[in-house]
């Protein structure tokens, strides 16, 4: 069946809190401002109404009660609404969380989900843009997940819901939850820290995550439409694991690699991809690596100002073909 992103995120939260009693919610506003999708969350919010808990906006009160649920053993999800957000609970996300497992010899774990609907999604200004994966990748004992596709909304979080024993940030984008995709319900999901391969191709490797995943679709249908390029796009789906194998593979068919990522170019996740390329692929490349990502600068509020800055798919494509130089 046919869903879009929003559907498997509430579909996923439904299935969970039906599936095990001490899955707890922690607010309620998994959509943003998006009322259309806000809307699919209604049955679970009324059947599961004593399992949710409305929420004042004290983002480290919430994150520290998600936190000590868990390892009550309970099973969280916290929603932080919007991706900037997260930084009000930092101290817990990244220094309580990420560390407890370690720092109890392995007797305590802590299986909360920080939810978060990160990114540039239009007029989001400096605040309330930012895309935190990167930093977030940099706090080990914290998994990063970041689908690109409906299908992978419904099994990631499912997943973090109802199996994971790791805290993970499941970063949302609020630009995705109309993007749908085929989802067999009774089918395996890909095993989490594996990338997806969205489109096989012979002529280059574009490498994306989260909302560049139909970008870099977009751009891989107009490169083969127009220039008669084949490019092959892999969907990293998480950032921490990071399937590097996946990535290395690919590379090692096509020979060239462009990297789209919504964070800033340094520092972010295509410096990750691109070093680990340098290390362990060099001899598969046949150009230097493209990262088509955001520039080291504020996000700002004018929406003239900030499409100069978004990784659209003309910059991807675009991208390919310098790599191929055209």
């Amino acid at each position: 069946m046919k869903i879009t992103f929003a559907e498997g995120l509430a579909k996923a939260i439904y299935e969970s809190l039906a599936a095990d009693p001490r899955v707890v919610l922690i607010g309620s506003g998994f959509m943003g401002l998006n009322v259309a999708a806000r809307q699919m969350l209604e049955p679970a919010l009324r059947e599961f109404s004593d399992r949710i808990l409305v929420t004042p906006v004290s983002e480290l009160a919430l994150a520290g009660a998600g936190i000590g649920a868990a390892a009550c053993g309970q099973r969280p999800v916290v929603d932080l609404s919007t991706g900037s957000f997260i930084f009000q609970a930092f101290a817990q996300v990244a220094n309580e969380a990420a560390n407890i497992h370690y720092m109890s010899g392995g007797q305590t774990s802590v299986p909360v989900t920080f939810y978060s609907l990160a990114g540039m999604r239009g007029a989001g200004a400096s605040q309330h843009s930012h895309r935190t994966q990167a930093m977030l990748g940099q706090v080990p004992g914290l998994q990063i997940f970041t689908p690109g596709g409906a299908e992978d909304a419904y099994g990631l979080l499912k997943w973090a819901l109802l199996e994971s024993q790791n805290p993970t940030v499941f970063i949302s984008h609020s630009l995705l939850l109309g993007e749908t995709a085929e989802l067999d319900p009774g089918a395996p999901m890909l095993p989490v820290g594996k990338a997806r391969i969205r489109r096989t191709g012979r002529d280059v490797s574009i490498i994306a995550s989260s909302i560049m995943v139909p970008r870099a679709l977009a751009a891989a249908q107009a490169l083969e439409r127009e220039h008669g390029v084949s490019a092959e796009v892999v969907d990293l789906r998480t950032i921490v694991p990071l399937d590097r194998q996946t990535v290395l593979q690919s590379v090692a068919r096509t020979g060239r690699a462009v990297i789209a990522d919504e964070c800033h170019r340094s520092f972010g996740v295509a410096a990750e991809i691109a070093a680990t390329l340098a290390e362990d692929g060099l001899a598969s490349l046949k150009a230097p690596v493209i990262r088509v990502a955001v520039p080291d600068v504020p996000i700002p509020f004018s929406p003239p100002l900030e499409a100069e800055l978004t990784v659209t798919a003309e910059k991807i494509a675009a991208g390919a073909l310098r790599v191929l130089g055209r």
